[in-house]
């Protein structure tokens, strides 16, 4: 008997991770599911183990020993890997003023060189049999630069040209590189994401950004249309209206774009717009913790601008532990 394919989610603790295992179990796939953060992971496996036959493997894509690791253990406990989805990845939100050089190289580190070192990983054996699938979840944010959320577009911009870049490459050799570019989806990503700046008042926009449903999409919804892409073999899939607008807008006229952009920018919290937290804010606050710092009227405002999100968070694993 032909034991099931193995699908690698890295990424998959919490979140569209989580949800796009559960997706890959559902179609048959044995899955094996890797995060940094051992009690979430160990949440997540006890969630997806009534879907299917799922293994978790602790791992920091960030170093490259470990993903190295990684894909032996996930080799030698269940078959090599058919399937790999790359969705680990960090969220800062913040003017640009305040954002570090270690922001850089934590978005860097996670959501571009995560996907490549992953990649390189598993592709020797993929090409070895003539048959794989790897999906690199980007975002929206890697083709049109949104204002307050740089490390993130830097990280995802790459991971866009190294995805796309390797899916030529592997033209003819039946593998396939899928890059995926979601617009927003209700993750309850604003929970788990670090604010910098006037760290509530970044939450109070981003959290409602993240939630509202004309301009999210469900997560559960995103991961159905993402499994199936990857398993299909296509180039790119691109997720939500507003993603696929942009996407083609900006192709069309970049200029115009950047200077939209630019006026949103406007409208958004600065480096001196005065805050209520005495923490420095160059410091990553978890949304959480930046939540606390709005005012009681605010809180319930923006609490009713995010329900969907927090629902989403609760059914998402993203009300584990730190982040």
């Amino acid at each position: 008997m032909t034991s099931a394919p193995v699908a690698l989610v890295a990424g998959a603790s919490r979140g569209l991770g989580l949800v796009i295992a559960r997706e890959l179990l559902r179609r048959g796939h044995q899955v094996a599911i890797c995060a940094r953060t051992p009690a979430d992971l160990a949440r997540a496996e006890d969630l997806l183990r009534a879907e299917g036959p799922v293994r978790a493997f602790p791992c920091d894509v960030r170093d490259p020993d470990q993903v190295l690791a990684l894909v032996r253990q996930v080799r030698d406990a269940l078959g090599p890997v058919e399937v790999l989805v790359s969705v680990a990845g960090v969220i800062q939100v913040g003017p640009a003023d305040s954002m570090t050089e270690e922001h850089y190289e934590q978005a860097i580190d996670t959501m571009l060189w995560g996907p490549i070192r992953l990649t390189r990983a598993v592709l020797p054996d993929m090409r070895e049999r003539g048959h794989g699938r790897i999906g690199t979840v980007t975002s929206i944010g890697g083709k049109v630069a949104p204002p307050h959320l740089l490390p993130y577009a830097v990280a995802k911009f790459g991971a866009v040209g190294f995805s796309e870049g390797l899916a030529a490459e592997l033209a003819g050799t039946g593998v396939s590189a899928t890059t995926i570019v979601p617009g927003l989806m209700r993750t309850g990503s604003h929970e788990r994401a670090h604010f910098t700046g006037d760290h509530d008042a970044e939450f109070a926009w981003f959290g409602p950004a993240a939630s509202l449903p004309l301009l999210t999409m469900s997560v559960d919804r995103a991961a159905r249309k993402i499994v199936e892409g990857v398993l299909d073999g296509r180039p790119l899939v691109t997720l939500t209206p507003l993603a696929k607008i942009g996407s083609r807008v900006h192709g069309i006229a970049p200029a115009t774009t950047v200077r939209a952009l630019g006026l949103a920018s406007r409208l958004l919290p600065t480096m001196s717009t005065p805050s209520r937290s005495t923490v420095s804010p160059h410091a990553a606050v978890p949304g959480r913790q930046a939540r606390a710092g709005l005012s009681r009227g605010a809180r319930a405002a923006v609490d009713t601008l995010t329900l969907l999100g927090s629902r989403a968070a609760r059914r998402t694993n993203q009300r584990g532990g730190a982040a």
